[in-house]
Order: structure tokens, then C-alpha cells, then sequence
């Protein structure tokens, strides 16, 4: 069965908001100020909206606006955090796919937050982005590291186990940390590249299946939709697999989670 678009569920995926959150945050936190008063700040694969609304807190006078391919996702971000901002700014919402998104004007910041995995050969893009910077711009992201991770190999190892073979990417869905640092250097960047491994503790009942069904997971449950018994079986299996992998203790479930970060300036502040 080949891949498709996965379809997304805001409320699942922000179930886990707190902790999703958090990669974007230690990312921001090494983005230098931007120049300027009102700078321009695209964010790729904005989802809900919860974590761009932290753009406008770090830059209140910004014109921010958030792109996604997700029509659910957009009329969540729509809905809750469209808007004019405290600061003189404003933050809106547009659709766009990242795989052929290219900047129609100049930008201060260009930002995305666990989203490029889903692109393939994303690195190709990074030309165009980089170009639509303003000199002294920033371009920045987080992507997830953790493929090897068992909770993504006993997904695909299901996944095959179930004809489900092209529904999912692999390990090649990101780049070592070293390659994206050469990718940018290459492009007249100066780069700050570096990983992190969270160790999330999760509450609740089989809460790592809980935290997939909101990203990793979306297209098994996508190619799934019309046929619910195997949903339901692959979904048995995968629980049981995982309660295996990530067993509960005293005060929760540790769930490590690695993270690849980046942060590139074009030209010399």
C-alpha cells in the first residue's frame, strides 16, 4: 500500500502539547534578535498554532505567518490564535505544502518546528529559503532524530507485517547532525547545529501509543481509516510491543526522544 497524505487530529496532537513543545522553545532561545521593529517571520508546518504563538511573544511587533498543508490543523490556528498581537503585530495562518513553498517576499526569520521529516530530500529547499532572507537573516529548525528509536522501529516492523510497507519513512527521513551543518555552510550560512535527547515522562495509560497516534503514527491510521478490524489488530500489537519497550515506573512512563537543531544566519549580523 503506498503512502498517503496523512490527515491530522489537533486535539490528539496536542495532547502532549507541554512536552512538543519544548524542542521549539530551547530552539528559539539560540535565534539571535532580528533587526528591526516589525521583522517578517515565516513558520513551515505550523500545525495547530500553539507553538507560533510563541513567536509572537519573543517578537511582539512581528507580522508572523504560520503555513500548513492541513486544513484541520489551519482551522484550529484560525480559530484560537489568528490575530493582531499586544505588540503591534499580527500572526495569521495560511495553507501551503513545504515541499514547494518558496518565500514571495524577504524574510527576518524563517522557522520550522518538527516538520521537515515529512518532506523528502528537504535539504534541497533550503537553497530557495535561504535566498529569501533578508541579509542578517536567521533560518531554523528542529526535526526528530529518533527513528532508530523502538518506538518507530516496531511501528514500521508492523507496518510490513500488515502490507503497509511504503506507508511510512525510514531512517533516511532526516540527515546526521554533521550534514546538515555542511548543507548550510555550503550555502554561505554561518551554522549552529546540535542534538538533544529528551527523556519525556509520560502519565497515563500506554502513553507512548498516545503520543504516535498525534505524529509518527498519523499515516498507519490514515491508510487504516476504511478498514477498521486491522486498524484495531495493528493497534493491539503495536500497545503490547511498546508496554514492552517503554515500561511504566513508579512516577510514569520515560519516553527518550532525540532531537536534530539548527540555526543559520545568512551573512554577518
Amino acid at each position: 500500500m503506498s503512502a498517503a497524505a496523512p490527515t491530522w487530529d489537533p486535539a490528539q496532537y496536542l495532547r502532549h502539547a507541554g512536552h512538543r513543545a519544548r524542542p521549539f522553545v530551547d530552539l528559539l532561545a539560540q535565534v539571535p534578535d532580528l533587526p528591526g521593529d516589525h521583522p517578517r517571520i515565516a513558520d513551515l508546518g505550523c500545525g495547530p498554532g500553539n507553538v507560533t504563538a510563541l513567536l509572537a511573544e519573543r517578537w511582539p511587533g512581528a507580522h508572523i505567518t504560520g503555513y500548513d498543508n492541513s486544513a484541520e490543523m489551519l482551522d484550529r490556528a484560525h480559530v484560537e490564535h489568528e490575530g493582531p498581537t499586544p505588540g503591534g503585530g499580527r500572526l495569521d495562518f495560511a495553507h501551503a505544502d513545504v515541499r514547494t513553498w518558496t518565500p514571495d517576499e524577504p524574510y527576518d526569520l524563517i522557522v520550522s518546528n518538527a516538520t521537515l521529516q515529512w518532506v523528502p530530500d528537504h535539504v534541497e529547499r533550503f537553497g530557495a529559503w535561504v535566498a529569501g532572507l533578508r541579509p542578517g537573516g536567521t533560518f531554523a529548525f528542529q526535526v526528530p532524530g529518533n527513528f532508530d528509536a523502538p518506538s518507530h522501529r516496531l511501528m514500521r516492523d508492523l507496518a510490513h507485517r500488515h502490507g503497509l510497507t511504503d506507508t511510512l519513512r525510514h531512517d533516511d527521513a532526516v540527515l546526521a547532525p554533521r550534514d546538515y551543518l555542511a548543507r548550510l555552510v555550503d550555502l554561505g550560512c554561518t551554522a549552529d547545529v546540535w542534538e538533544t535527547t529528551y527523556v519525556h515522562l509520560l502519565t497515563g495509560e500506554d502513553p507512548v501509543l498516545d503520543w504516535v497516534k498525534g505524529t509518527g503514527l498519523r499515516p498507519v491510521l490514515t491508510a487504516l481509516a476504511d478498514e477498521p478490524e486491522t486498524r484495531d489488530a495493528f493497534l493491539g500489537e503495536y500497545r503490547e510491543a511498546l508496554r514492552e519497550a517503554y515500561p511504566a515506573g513508579p512516577h510514569g512512563t520515560p519516553f527518550p526522544f532525540r532531537r536534530i537543531f539548527a540555526v543559520a544566519g545568512k551573512g554577518v549580523r
